[in-house]
């Protein structure tokens, strides 16, 4: 009973995280091809697009916390020594991945200031 009720929580969560990243994508898309086909010279289109960058970032990073969420509680369904490595290697390549997403938002976001 309490197994199928985190396997719906688990598979809501990842499914959240897929629509965070989906919603993300499409107001990138809007904004980028707005911001082509708008006006501008070619430093504020590349002005522009850096910022739509730093949004789109954002939507990742939040989807892949939702993700580490999400496999944190599967692991705690499901603690044995395989799950627990193999959740140990997920979180360590998708924390390495928002740090250096997150420090490239920062850049950016230093370098419009």
């Amino acid at each position: 009973m309490i197994s199928e009720v985190v396997d719906k929580i688990i598979f809501v969560l990842n499914a959240f995280s897929v629509i965070i990243l989906l919603v993300g994508v499409a107001k990138a898309i809007v904004d980028f091809t707005k911001n082509e086909f708008g006006s501008g010279t070619r430093e504020e289109i590349s002005f522009r697009n850096n910022k739509i960058k730093l949004y789109l970032g954002s939507y990742i990073l939040l989807s892949l916390e939702v993700l580490i969420a999400s496999d944190i509680i599967e692991t705690i369904l499901n603690p044995s020594t395989q799950d627990i490595v193999i959740l140990g290697g997920i979180v360590v390549i998708r924390t390495a991945i928002s740090y250096f997403l997150g420090k490239e938002i920062e850049q950016t976001h230093n370098e419009e200031e």
